[in-house]
């Protein structure tokens, strides 16, 4: 008879209180006061076992040992994900929707997207000359909505601009913790799937024709493995799901903005961009900075890891912020340092800031790439293009807040093109999309 070997417990009967009020801090501390990448503890009244690291990763993306359905918190359906989509799929379904979304990722696509991405932020950044204060967070957020929209093959009609960047950033808000949060995300959701609902409608009974290869005119058409299309709502949650990861990189864009200004020796070497600089300078940016906490999952099937015995439907929560920055897996991981990408390995499960394993059959985001492409276009841009004092200002981020963000939104003024050709922009920008996490 196999018999346990105990992990270490986390002080406490129930620790949601204190995850909550510690925040991204919560899981890498009980780890380093515990002595261990595994331990026991419990949240919302159930047991879990939390885990961390490069090896833990590989475990926990394992889609024969683990599975996603029921193991996201009932509250994350309702504003952030939305009920039927593919975060919540396992198995051979979750394939075949995912191949949906890999469709839309060619490499010409993406080279679309990044192309309406500098000219929606060339034209931004003409109204920030005329503006006393830019807060960046806030105008990137506008930016990636009509870029998002626009790519997508979604109407955006200027009037509704302001009201579905709002929507769209309050859904990405919504996964804290906070009451207050979680019912604007659930309203802007509700509102969100309403319009995207009509935009599916107006596809299928031919009152709107986007391109072939937009994720409106696919998502509308696909077929699941039963031969049947996506229902109405579930195909709305889908498109939904397109544009709102490409919402959430603004996080990742201002902690980009606020590192160029703090550390302004890379800011040189993201114009020249040698060895691929601006990629390297991305890829720390998601690294180093905090976004997505930790990621949950049930057990699939009984099976031992570290003569421990995992039972099914067993949830375990994997500690994502804090792999991201492990030891083992990183040299001075506290430290911001763009050059460790140079030589990097590309272990799909030591850096997951948007899930681990392989983009075609595993849970890694398949919008990783566009975050990535997105972030190097905008950094090279705005070292390339744009000149602007940064004011004095809070620049610090509670790590108790999820997702977190500098607590002004990192504030510019007096900026400036220092060149403003479109033509000009769009020419220099034609760098060979890099598909790669």
């Amino acid at each position: 008879m196999n018999v346990k070997t105990p992990i270490p417990k986390a002080k406490g009967f129930d620790n949601t209180l204190t995850l909550i009020k510690e925040g991204f801090d919560f899981l890498p501390k009980r780890r380093r006061e515990l002595g261990s990448d595994m331990f026991e503890t419990r949240l919302l009244g159930k047991k879990v076992v939390c885990i961390g690291g490069e090896d833990a990763a590989k475990v926990f993306y394992d889609n024969n040992l683990f599975k996603r359905k029921g193991a996201a918190p009932a509250p994350l359906k309702k504003s952030l994900l939305g009920k039927g989509g593919a975060h919540g799929m396992d198995g051979e379904p979750h394939k075949h929707r995912k191949r949906m979304f890999l469709s839309m990722m060619t490499p010409d696509r993406l080279e679309e997207l990044k192309r309406i991405a500098i000219r929606q932020l060339d034209a931004k950044v003409t109204e920030w000359e005329k503006m006393d204060k830019v807060i960046f967070f806030n105008e990137v957020q506008e930016v990636l909505t009509r870029t998002g929209c626009e790519w997508a093959g979604v109407p955006l009609d200027e009037k509704e601009v302001k009201q579905r960047t709002r929507e769209l950033a309050a859904m990405v808000d919504s996964f804290g913790g906070s009451i207050t949060r979680f019912n604007a995300g659930k309203k802007a959701r509700e509102s969100q799937e309403k319009w995207l609902k009509g935009t599916i409608k107006a596809i299928r009974n031919g009152d709107l024709a986007p391109p072939a290869n937009t994720a409106a005119y696919i998502i509308a058409n696909h077929r699941e493995m039963n031969g049947k299309p996506l229902d109405d709502h579930t195909a709305a949650v889908e498109l939904n799901n397109v544009i709102r990861p490409l919402i959430a990189t603004a996080y990742y864009l201002t902690f980009g903005a606020v590192a160029l200004f703090e550390h302004p020796q890379v800011v040189q070497k993201v114009k020249e961009d040698k060895d691929n600089y601006s990629h390297m300078f991305a890829q720390e940016v998601r690294r180093y900075y905090p976004f997505a906490p930790a990621m949950a999952a049930k057990v699939k099937q009984d099976f031992t890891w570290h003569e421990y015995q995992f039972k099914k439907n067993m949830l375990v929560v994997l500690d994502i912020f804090g792999t991201n920055r492990h030891p083992l897996s990183w040299d001075n991981p506290d430290e911001f340092r763009p050059e460790r990408f140079k030589d990097w390995k590309e272990s799909p499960f030591s850096f997951i800031p948007q899930g681990g394993g392989d983009h075609h059959i595993g849970h890694r985001c398949a919008g990783e790439w566009m975050t990535v492409l997105i972030m190097r276009a905008f950094f090279k841009y705005v070292s390339d293009h744009v000149s602007y004092t940064v004011p004095k200002q809070d620049l610090s981020y509670s790590m108790s807040r999820m997702p977190t963000i500098p607590k002004s939104g990192f504030v510019i003024t007096e900026v400036k093109k220092t060149k403003s050709s479109t033509k000009d922009l769009e020419k220099t920008s034609k760098t060979q999309t890099v598909m790669r996490s």
